[in-house]
């Protein structure tokens, strides 16, 4: 179709788009229309001078129902696909042949197995066209294409417990994040106040895969196979914030431009906030320009409800509490003396302002009031442009009136200068010969709209990942203080931050950091895959490893990076035993994602790695419920110290109700395991308000399909 992308713009579909406008018109409100008339386009015109209403209405509908698409368009490729290595070839399963004669196979067609022989060595496979060939069993990965209906599933690896027991754990996926975000569609629809993401840059480097080969600068289709890459996983991505939520996406110069017109047309121009700019250091090889800007797109899932909201993204001015804890030493060491503590205080702000830690917003308070405080005493009150009011305002010591502005006071009626008096923010001089000013305390006025270009070393990021693991293991990651800084300003502090291009797992450290520093009770949700790189997928399948084996995948991102790090980070100790740190207090949760088969579901054999899945949707607290002989027994289970539990036999409420009841365990959500609404809605009627109920396996095989054509 396209070998890239374009815009569409012309005169044509401005035509079609005012007959549009006439064809949502009745045949009456048409036929109205003077001939003549003035319109805003020739095919407005044209149709106004036909006499017959009907035939005028009639062409309008069918001109207005011409779909001409205005902004991005691209190539949306033949479907995605992925691998599963680890997942054995059977009868029926979807193919493709990863190698051919022990090398790696450049046909990513996929293939049906139609069956094996006696000693599955070989297997019979059938193309889209019916064509059959025989090939080894090991030259083949079971796949899953787009438009495969399939179940995911959520199979714990490991935990750490280091936080407090009721505070939400930070979830992290290892698994493909388009079929991740399906199953968030179920768990957190409506309910990710932040999404931040990292996508592949697309720089011709062979950075990124699509349908498991690197894309580089020598494929002609290498914008528009990202186009269709990330055009499908925002139109996701938007349905699972909130009314307030808010998507940044960070980006590089080869698709900013993309992006910015995609994400008009997926979430709204209406709704793009700003495009802002990190400077991150000088490349000085460069030819022409040190360009070493990379960009952040932000984006509100309604932008109209933020305002409406009167919601404002502010944050402390830099060096601001250094200053204020400053002051408030200086005035205890000086035994509130206000004339030595002023000398001190002007002493420590020029170091301060020297030192680069704080901007003028903040060394300007350079004196302290009556009480030790920072203030500043040059605010304007006179009336601008002249001719304000004139009135007395006696000096409070001389009880003499003061000298009035030349143009005037800015207050117009006396009894507001009054309230400004008396609420301490007016200055007066010595006396009554000295113009009183306005009077601002550095408490009053700590925070500021962040701007939208600023500076940070961008090698920063790759000493603290390095410090953190002992060594160097991932290239460019993101920066956690960048991060922190930003989602500071940008979310709550009991947000549901998502990020399903985790990489290295910055996003993660960041909002455990961040809620560290101040108290917030924030939870990530990261998805990351267990991609290597390049250059470590060349080697290891030269020395005859392939993806699944453990000297492959022990090489991913996931097993390899993102675990280690947040392990190191939250406990404090390296892979190795090595000390980094006394760790924070944080509760984090390692899960793959997995595919089920629809008999696995039905049958109950599942169901440990659905229940990952249902304690996300409870809301990620506490341990997960799994199915161990004794709660198939008793017909129930309750996760430990957490919100979720799950009715294995309905006949068993009345029991679980009453331990529930017994033990004062509260739950927010109750799974019953039943194909019956009847007995689903009977058992729920044992169980307090308050509780969210839902049937499990029926509605399941319903909610949790993906890979979906729709």
């Amino acid at each position: 179709m396209f070998p890239g992308v374009s815009i569409q713009t012309n005169t044509a579909e401005s035509e079609a788009l005012s007959a549009a406008h006439m064809a949502g018109m009745t045949a009456q409100q048409i036929a109205s229309v003077p001939a003549g008339a003035e319109t805003t386009s020739s095919l407005d015109r044209y149709l106004v001078e036909i006499a017959d209403p009907v035939l005028r209405e009639n062409l309008a509908r069918e001109i207005g129902g011409m779909q001409r698409q205005f902004g991005l368009v691209f190539e949306r490729h033949h479907p995605e696909g992925i691998r599963l290595p680890k997942h054995a070839v059977k009868r029926g399963s979807k193919v493709v042949i990863s190698t051919v004669n022990g090398k790696p196979n450049k046909d990513s067609a996929f293939y049906r197995v139609h069956k094996l022989n006696r000693d599955e060595s070989t297997a019979l496979l059938v193309d889209a066209e019916g064509n059959e060939a025989i090939h080894p069993i090991e030259s083949l990965t079971v796949a899953k294409e787009f438009g495969d209906i399939g179940y995911p599933g959520l199979r714990k690896l490991s935990e750490i417990r280091n936080g407090d027991p009721d505070a939400p754990v930070h979830t992290v996926i290892n698994g493909e994040n388009y079929h991740a975000l399906e199953a968030l569609q179920y768990t957190h629809a409506g309910k990710i106040d932040l999404i931040y993401i990292d996508p592949p840059y697309n720089t011709g480097n062979a950075d990124w895969k699509y349908n498991d080969r690197y894309v580089d600068s020598k494929d002609g289709y290498r914008h528009s196979k990202w186009l269709s890459f990330m055009e499908k996983r925002l139109l996701i991505a938007k349905t699972l914030l909130k009314p307030t939520g808010v998507i940044v996406m960070a980006i590089g110069d080869d698709e900013h431009h993309r992006l910015r017109s995609l994400s008009d047309q997926i979430i709204g121009e209406e709704n793009f906030i700003s495009s802002v700019v990190w400077s991150g250091g000088r490349k000085n090889d460069s030819r022409f320009i040190s360009n070493s800007a990379d960009y952040m797109l932000v984006y509100a899932r309604s932008r109209e409800t933020l305002v409406s909201q009167d919601v404002r993204w502010r944050e402390l001015k830099p060096g601001v509490i250094e200053a204020l804890e400053a002051a408030a030493s200086i005035w205890t060491a000086a035994g509130r003396d206000h004339a030595e503590a002023t000398k001190q205080w002007r002493a420590w702000m020029k170091k301060f302002k020297a030192s680069g830690a704080a901007t003028d917003a903040v060394t300007r308070f350079t004196t302290l009031d009556s009480s030790g405080r920072p203030i500043r005493t040059d605010g304007n009150i006179s009336w601008p442009g002249g001719g304000g009011p004139r009135y007395d305002v006696l000096h409070p010591v001389t009880g003499e009136p003061c000298v009035v502005p030349s143009r005037g006071w800015m207050f117009a009626d006396p009894s507001r200068m009054a309230e400004e008096i008396a609420s301490g923010r007016i200055y007066f001089g010595p006396d009554h010969t000295t113009q009183p000013s306005g009077l601002t305390r550095l408490e009053d006025m700590d925070s500021q709209v962040a701007e939208s270009v600023f500076q940070r070393d961008r090698n920063v990021a790759a000493r603290d990942l390095a410090e953190v693991l002992g060594d160097k293991r991932f290239p460019f990651p993101k920066d956690r203080t960048v991060l922190s800084r930003w989602i500071g300003l940008i979310a709550p502090k009991d947000a549901v931050v998502l990020d399903f291009f985790g990489g290295s797992g910055t996003t993660a450290e960041a909002v455990i950091r961040l809620n560290a520093e101040d108290g917030g009770t924030r939870q990530t949700i990261l998805v990351t895959n267990n991609e290597l790189s390049k250059a470590d997928d060349t080697k290891l399948r030269k020395a005859g490893h392939k993806p699944g084996d453990d000297e492959y995948e022990a090489l991913g991102v996931f097993h390899h990076v993102t675990k280690p790090r947040l392990e190191t980070v939250v406990t404090g100790v390296r892979e190795d035993g090595s000390i980094y740190s006394e760790g924070l207090a944080a509760n984090v949760a390692f899960f793959e994602l997995t595919y089920l088969d629809e008999p696995e579901i039905v049958t109950g054999h599942a169901f440990n790695d659905l229940a990952g899945l249902f304690w996300l949707k409870a809301g990620g607290v506490g341990g997960t419920v799994e199915l161990t002989p004794g709660a198939k027994a008793d017909g129930f289970a309750l996760s430990e110290s957490g919100r979720t539990a799950v009715l294995f036999t309905p006949g068993r409420a009345k029991a679980l109700a009453e331990k529930l009841h017994v033990t004062e365990h509260t739950i927010s959500h109750l799974f019953i395991v039943t194909d019956s609404e009847a007995q689903g809605d009977e058992a729920a009627t044992h169980f307090p308000g308050g509780i969210t109920v839902e049937r499990i396996y029926g509605s399941y095989l319903e909610a949790f399909q993906v890979n979906r054509k729709d």
